[in-house]
């Protein structure tokens, strides 16, 4: 596994309930920052052996960025069971649900 790998991964695991982080933030902690991508692949591929919380990476707009409507609604409701609010145009108040390690 890259070093690069290994930073997204604890990023990740790190993210606290009810907060959320975008792909392309996670990937400029990690060391990258135009590796979002890259987040997204480290996502699919290995949330469930390393038991990631996914549903709290979102896509820089503020919304959820899955296309499937099953992972879609998902997302939506393992954020909203953590006290995320998502507006009627799906989208998600990073200033106040943006996690900012450090800050």
């Amino acid at each position: 596994m890259t070093p690069f790998t290994e930073k997204v991964i604890e990023i990740i695991q790190n993210i606290p309930e009810g907060k959320v982080m975008t792909y392309g933030q996670i990937a400029s902690l990690a060391g990258s920052p135009r590796a979002a991508r890259q987040v997204v692949r480290v996502l699919h591929s290995m949330s469930r052996k390393y038991k990631l919380p996914w549903h709290r990476v979102i896509n820089s707009k503020g919304q959820i960025a899955l296309k499937d409507d099953e992972f879609y609604h998902e997302q939506l409701f393992s954020l909203e069971s953590e006290g995320v609010e998502i507006g009627l145009n799906g989208l998600i108040d990073l200033s106040r649900y943006q996690y900012r390690p450090g800050d």
